[in-house]
């Protein structure tokens, strides 16, 4: 049976954090307020430090498959379980196809062929992770630590090489597009936050849970919180107004500090970073769709590798079904990477809220994580009326899992219990 070492753990969240968000957000920050933008990425790390350490309090005292789902099962009973499962399950659907397609662009950015050489990567970056997955959670945790480091240092390198080329005179004129775009940018930036409820559904493979979740988190909230502002700062102060239409940032400012040829490093470089964030994330979701099933808040057949150290393929099978086909609705209709991105962030914001409120409820009273919940309850509660349109989407899928809950227990005639009684016959 394996198990996950801290360091593993870190390595998971700091390529589900970081992965994707940081090769491509920052132009979409930039596009959308200017310098402005380095304010919402600073919000958003202050909103990182309670969120992360309410999840890692909550992984350590229930570890389970389930993660968030669990936590909120325990709170607020089976239907809200059912929510926030659908939805972490389903926003890896609308995810999967923008998380390639950023690591894709660097490659037709530096090799040509456009769009279709974007689609085509990104479906064997698909198939990728899933192969990665289906050999278990030891193998692509030791893949994760590779990749991590490789991210790390190659954000470290952009950075550091490129700040001779900093001028304060980028950040004028400050906010251009009005106070406002601050908070737009912001809740595009949920995409480059979510990440920290993603190891929790792998806290039961943790060697010692109690232990090793917490440090892990503490780890990659440090990395992650430099490396974020340090390259978002980098895009503003180098780059200047262009990095808003810039397609590949991170391949942008590497060739301002080494010359043009080093845009196929980035681009291999992004490749990796991608898959390792695609890992997290497939690895987190297959085991939740596993854990769902046993609960019945999936059919039963996706419950098949939903203990500890077991690999469930049958859910990974989905969730790369559904990953491919989004990609497919993604080619055909020409779409971008910003509107499977937003509807993915909405996804998470609902997690989050549903999350942190089973925190408050959940964890020791006076104890400092349970105000850190509190506090992180606050914030992604606003970001969630923030997120607009958007969350019809979510809506919707949470519409599904309560209908689906209600036709099952319908059909069995069984009577449909909530709290802590429901988890005594269906387990943590």
């Amino acid at each position: 049976m394996s198990r996950l070492t801290s360091v593993q753990g870190a390595a998971v969240t700091i390529g589900a954090v970081l992965g994707t968000g940081v090769i491509t957000l920052p132009a979409l920050a930039i596009r959308t307020a200017g310098p402005a933008s380095l304010l919402s990425w600073l919000a958003l790390i202050v909103l990182s430090v309670p969120l992360a350490a309410a999840f890692a309090a909550l992984g350590a005292r229930y570890p389970d498959a389930g993660g968030v789902s669990t936590y909120v099962r325990r709170a607020f009973g089976r239907r809200a379980a059912a929510v926030v499962g659908w939805c972490f399950y389903l926003a890896v659907m609308t995810g999967a196809p923008a998380a390639a397609m950023f690591g894709a662009g660097y490659v037709s950015a530096a090799l040509g062929g456009g769009r279709t050489t974007t689609i085509v990567v990104s479906g064997l970056m698909i198939l990728a992770v899933a192969g990665a997955n289906a050999f278990g959670v030891s193998l692509s945790g030791r893949i994760q630590v590779g990749l991590a480091g490789l991210l790390v240092a190659l954000l470290l390198v952009a950075t550091i090489a490129a700040a001779p080329h900093a001028r304060l005179a980028n950040l004028h004129p400050f906010a251009p597009h009005g106070g406002l775009a601050v908070v737009s940018a912001a809740t595009l930036l949920v995409w480059g936050f979510a990440g920290w409820e993603a190891v929790t559904a792998l806290a039961a493979d943790f060697r010692r849970p109690a232990r090793d979740l917490p440090r892990a988190t503490a780890v990659a909230l440090v990395v992650i919180g430099v490396l974020y502002l340090a390259i978002a700062a980098a895009s503003v102060l180098v780059l200047g107004s262009a990095a808003g239409q810039a397609q590949a940032p991170l391949a942008d400012l590497l060739a301002i500090a080494f010359g043009g040829g080093v845009r196929i490093f980035a681009a291999v470089a992004a490749v990796l970073l991608t898959l390792g964030a695609m890992n997290a994330y497939f690895s987190g979701a297959a085991k939740l769709g596993a854990a769902l099933g046993r609960d019945g808040a999936l059919p039963g057949w996706f419950s098949h590798g939903s203990q500890a150290g077991e690999v469930p393929r049958r859910s990974l099978a989905v969730v790369t079904a559904m990953g491919g086909v989004a990609l497919l609705v993604v080619a055909a209709t020409g779409a971008g990477t910003e509107v499977p991105t937003r509807l993915t962030t909405g996804s998470f914001v609902l997690v989050y809220v549903l999350g942190t409120a089973a925190a408050v409820k959940l964890l020791p009273r006076r104890s400092w994580s349970r105000r850190a919940a509190a506090f992180a309850l606050v914030c992604v509660s606003a970001l969630f009326v923030l997120a607009g349109p958007y969350l019809l989407w979510t809506l919707a899928v949470a519409a599904a899992a309560l209908s689906y809950d209600h036709l099952r227990h319908r059909r069995r005639g069984t009577p449909q219990p909530t709290g802590d009684a429901e988890l005594t016959r269906a387990g943590p």
